[in-house]
């Protein structure tokens, strides 16, 4: 009859084990080891824990018994024959100190402590989880605000998004789906915490990868993009293999595919731009819709000039200077637009004069910073 309780004690703990791992999606060795500082900490809080010695705990994985055992610091004045070095408690003066019926006056102690710590360690696995699918696009729920920030559901898990990775003018009401791009996984006060975007220039990348076959195999590239989040956002793609069309295929049948991307990014202009290595015809080709540029290269300074015809002036610019601004970004050159006689228009005056206070403003900040 004793054989008969023993085994479906050990049957009971040993299927409960089982069950939280396989439903939390924990390793047995995580849980058991929950439950043993669980343990430590009710004995601790009822009876205290003397100076000078070393206390474990071991579960049976089996039945669910637990001993709490103690070991005394070995002194430095002696040493202990078979002792390893660096060693500090001797494990042969080991000494049970069990209380009798402590698992029934601790019970409850452990309990709230165990789900603390099973709850800790499922946090901890789902953002191990998502760990590999930083870089990645994600479907979620908009959940709560948090101040500025913004959770959201995911699935198994829990995600943030801060402020700078939000898009101004996007509605997030509570219970909204989106498409979300997961950027990162932050050590913060609140622990290991998912970051999410809908602003990034990879989020764009990720959408045309999900969109188009042929970027998502590699036949066709994206080098860069240049996003202004909610305004307007320039690609620049290549071929990688002959007789594919890049621009083409991202741009896809009656556009299909690029309506699709930019539905998702509710409405934000997209330009698809072929990439080149002569650095003239890219930015020619950054700066459309404006044609019949004349274009001077200073490849030292990764500077160019621009003369630009007056009637395309209002295009190369764009709508305070949108335009100009990203072709700057895609490319990596500082561009000035120059009218037709080669001097500065009163808009690009402006434009220019507005970005050196910009530059100013973060060199000054920077500064700052640095003394600090």
């Amino acid at each position: 009859m004793a054989k008969s309780n023993i085994f479906t004690a050990r049957t009971e703990f040993a299927s409960a084990l089982a069950q939280i791992c396989s439903e939390r999606g924990l390793e047995t060795k995580v849980v058991l080891a929950t439950i043993e500082s669980a343990i430590l900490a009710a004995y601790r809080k009822d009876y205290g824990l003397d100076e000078g010695f070393l206390y474990d705990v071991k579960v049976d994985p089996n039945d669910g018994s637990a001993k709490i055992y103690k070991y005394p610091r070995i002194s430095e004045a002696k040493t202990i024959e078979g002792a390893q070095p660096g060693v500090d408690y001797d494990e042969k003066k080991q000494e049970e100190v069990t209380p009798p019926g402590f698992g029934r006056i601790a019970s409850q102690t452990a309990k709230q402590v165990i789900l603390q710590k099973i709850r800790e360690a499922e946090k901890e696995a789902i953002v191990s989880e998502y760990q590999d699918r930083v870089g990645s696009l994600v479907s979620g729920m908009i959940l709560r605000r948090d101040g500025k920030f913004i959770i959201v559901d995911i699935g198994r898990g829990q995600a943030v998004m801060p402020p700078e990775e939000q898009v101004y003018g996007e509605n997030y009401s509570l219970n909204k789906r989106f498409t979300f791009y997961i950027k990162d996984i932050r050590e913060t006060t609140k622990g290991k915490q998912i970051i999410v975007s809908r602003s990034s220039g990879d989020f764009i990348k990720e959408l045309f990868k999900r969109e188009v076959p042929e970027v998502s195999s590699g036949a066709v590239a994206i080098k860069n993009v240049a996003r202004e989040a909610g305004g307007r956002t320039k690609i620049a793609v290549m071929s990688t293999q002959s007789g594919v069309d890049p621009v083409g295929s991202c741009v896809g049948q009656k556009g299909v595919r690029v309506q699709t991307v930019i539905d998702e990014i509710n409405g934000e202009k997209v330009d698809i731009i072929q990439y080149s290595d002569d650095p003239v015809k890219f930015l020619k080709a950054s700066l459309s819709p404006a044609e019949n540029l004349e274009i001077q290269i200073n490849e030292k300074d990764k500077a160019a000039v621009v003369i630009v015809p007056e009637d395309q002036l209002s295009l190369a610019i764009g709508r305070e200077g949108q335009n100009v601004r990203l072709a700057a970004k895609l490319t990596g050159y500082k561009i000035d637009i120059k009218g037709p006689g080669g001097s500065l228009t009163e808009s690009e005056k402006k434009r220019l004069e507005k970005q050196k206070k910009e530059e100013d403003g973060k060199v000054e900040e920077n500064k700052e910073v640095s003394e600090e």
